[in-house]
């Protein structure tokens, strides 16, 4: 009985670190250390992102807000959650290959979006999101200015 428990721990102990390897491994290809970092060099470590990161770098935007800035939530622990979960969402994408071409943003980073644009140009939007629908939530930001952060992509 006991020779039998015994062969299970070490059974499940290897296991334990094989999955453990392969994560290591996995991180270290996919560059993951970097996603920690505010670069937006990063962003590029997928090929898919290329083009967004050429464009950003063509915008208006460039010198003034990196890929963060705009994508993610500025207050903790919301800003770690969102790059979190668009990790583990740009990973698994990338992984099955699945992805949507052109790639789109997502809802939650959408809305991100909308509030880092308002908090950033505040002075300026005061008595714009009285009215056009900003109110409501019907109308963002990127509705009028769509290419300020990537030009020219559709």
């Amino acid at each position: 009985m006991l020779f039998g428990l015994k062969k299970r721990v070490i059974g499940v102990t290897g296991a334990l670190a094989a999955l453990a390897g392969v994560g290591v491994f996995t991180f270290t290809y996919a560059k993951g250390v970097s996603y920690v970092s505010n670069d937006p060099k990063a962003c590029m470590n997928c090929h898919v992102m290329r083009e967004h990161y050429s464009s950003w770098v063509k915008s208006s935007h460039h010198k003034a807000a990196a890929c963060n800035d705009c994508h993610t939530p500025h207050t903790f622990p919301h800003k770690w959650i969102a790059k979190a979960r668009n990790g583990w969402n740009h990973s698994r994408a990338f992984t099955a290959q699945d992805y949507p071409d052109p790639i789109r943003i997502t809802e939650p980073n959408l809305e991100a979006l909308q509030a880092n644009c308002l908090h950033c140009h505040e002075t300026m939007t005061a008595d714009i999101t009285a009215h056009r629908g900003f109110a409501a939530g019907t109308a963002r930001c990127t509705d009028c200015h769509r290419s300020v952060g990537h030009m020219n992509l559709d």
